[in-house]
């Protein structure tokens, strides 16, 4: 590699936060043209790193090389100034404007000293055509869904000229049709000399796409190797030990059934889902997006409205569209938006624990503050919450850490039906475990658990049953031994009300 190759070079960065050091001296460099796969558990330091080389915040010690000279970075704008440009997980567009002003926020063309409205339309499409998206540059951002968003994002940062693309968890929420396209996005812009950092917790991801692969463990570099490098070994070196078991389902005593579903039926969106999970079962639920899954969940757990039907806790009818009834039932839901809807990111750790309980620990209008912090200090021990204490405000935890206290709200309630919407999206091999570990306890405990996942091999792992939904309906069930990929899939790309009428014509 010639010096005019290298784009970026980081050497023995340290970050420290009170309480935390996290960072500890690591090392990374860029070549022009290579995506470099940035590899680490929830919490390695992977944000803190990428989140000093876009400006947002300052290292304590170590060196920041661009272009062959030491760089400071101290804001967004020495960052841009410098070729680099970070698309995050949570997107930075603003929803009410325009997809062209969204691309030239802060930098529109000007014409005797107005926006140049024309020119910038006409330059948004040309990069909007570069990454391949059909979208309109005078559309709001807010009627975009979550792949054309990404592609806006890229096209931004097409517009810095950024010789340096930083992308954090790009393929999270994307189907598997979208992530190919970016995939070939992205491999478009290797061939035109531009370096991408690339993080990602899809290991299959790293083989097909990377080309060096940089694992950090507890905030130091611990390795560099290719991106061929077997996934075993990847798992190895970022967790610190092998991983025998990814999926270590153990199976428990079926009891009763703790939840049935009757004909659930919600106008243009399901239509007659019936389904039960018993105790001491995990129940998958599989599908295409847009099949219908979460807002089925939904209804179930009262959070949303549904025409017909019913829903039963334990052979009990519980009143439909009332969250409060659900809780009361010993229902519990950790929804698919972890950070919009199962947490107060500005509240502390204990305060997030202890949101489901509050109510029945209150006596005479007073919280016993005391019973709630030993409770939430167990959960939290029990759960392996990385923390800086139970003061520790959630936003600042990793994304896996944040799941773990989701998950430890239910859990100190004593939840007898859990549903899990997308567990374990955005969160490495190591949290997952640890999270199906947590799954084998409630079902031994004599749980049920019904889990929506878009990761297939996840639902083929850790289900003892598998119900397929396709076009707002259930289109099969299956057991572990009759689930696999093809015929999981066979079933999701069906039109059930089509089948059902054929069978009825036979």
């Amino acid at each position: 590699m010639s010096d005019q190759d290298e784009l970026l070079r980081i050497e023995g960065i340290r970050k420290t936060f009170p309480g935390v050091v996290a960072l500890d001296g690591v090392d990374f460099s860029l070549r022009r043209g290579e995506v470099h796969v940035l590899l680490g558990e929830n919490g390695a330091g992977k944000s803190t790193l990428i989140k000093m080389l876009s400006g947002a915040y300052t290292p304590d010690g170590g060196r920041i090389v661009v272009g062959g000279e030491e760089v400071r970075i101290h804001g967004a704008q020495d960052s841009e100034r410098l070729g680099i440009a970070t698309i995050y997980q949570e997107f930075n567009l603003v929803p009410d404007l325009t997809v062209a002003e969204n691309i030239f926020l802060g930098r529109q063309p000007r014409r005797f000293g107005m926006i140049d409205r024309k020119r910038m339309e006409a330059d948004a499409e040309v990069l909007l055509k570069r990454v391949g998206v059909n979208v309109s540059p005078r559309a709001r951002v807010r009627e975009l869904g979550i792949a054309r968003l990404q592609m806006v994002e890229i096209a931004k940062a097409l517009s810095l000229d950024a010789r340096v693309l930083i992308m954090d968890e790009p393929t999270a929420v994307l189907t598997s049709e979208e992530v190919d396209k970016l995939f070939r996005i992205v491999r478009q812009l290797r061939e035109d000399g531009v370096g991408v950092v690339f993080i990602t917790h899809h290991l299959e991801e790293i083989a097909a796409l990377g080309d060096r692969v940089t694992v950090i463990r507890d905030g130091r570099s611990v390795g560099q190797v290719p991106a061929a490098t077997p996934e075993a070994e990847l798992v190895r070196l970022m967790v610190g030990r092998a991983i025998e078991q990814q999926y270590p389902r153990e199976r428990a005593d079926r009891g009763g059934a703790l939840l049935s579903v009757e004909g659930l039926t919600r106008d243009g969106v399901f239509h007659d889902v019936s389904f039960e999970v018993h105790a001491g079962e995990v129940v998958g639920v599989a599908g295409l997006v847009g099949a219908g899954r979460t807002e089925v969940v939904r209804a179930v757990f009262g959070a949303d409205r549904y025409d017909k039907g019913a829903v039963k806790v334990a052979g009990t009818a519980l009143k439909g569209h009332d969250v409060n009834a659900a809780m009361a039932a010993g229902v519990g839901l950790i929804p698919e938006d972890r950070k919009g809807q199962g947490l107060v990111l500005d509240q502390s750790v204990e305060e997030n624990l202890g949101l489901v309980t509050m109510r029945a620990a209150t006596r005479a209008g007073l919280v016993d503050l005391k019973g709630q912090r030993a409770a939430a200090a167990r959960i939290a021990e029990q759960l392996g919450v990385r923390m800086a204490g139970l003061g520790q405000h959630v936003r600042t935890l990793s994304g896996g850490n944040q799941q773990k206290v989701v998950i430890g709200k239910w859990l100190l309630a004593d939840t007898r039906v859990l549903i899990l919407d997308e567990p374990t999206r955005g969160i490495d091999v190591g949290a997952k475990v640890e999270i199906y570990q947590l799954i084998n306890e409630l079902t031994a405990a004599g749980a049920a658990v019904l889990m929506i996942s878009s990761d297939l091999p996840e639902v083929l792992g850790m289900s003892d049953r598998v119900l397929v939904m396709a076009q707002g309906r259930i289109a099969g069930e299956l057991s572990a031994d009759e689930a696999t990929q093809d015929s999981v899939m066979a079933l999701a790309v069906s039109n059930p009300t089509t089948d059902r009428e054929a069978a009825r014509g036979h």
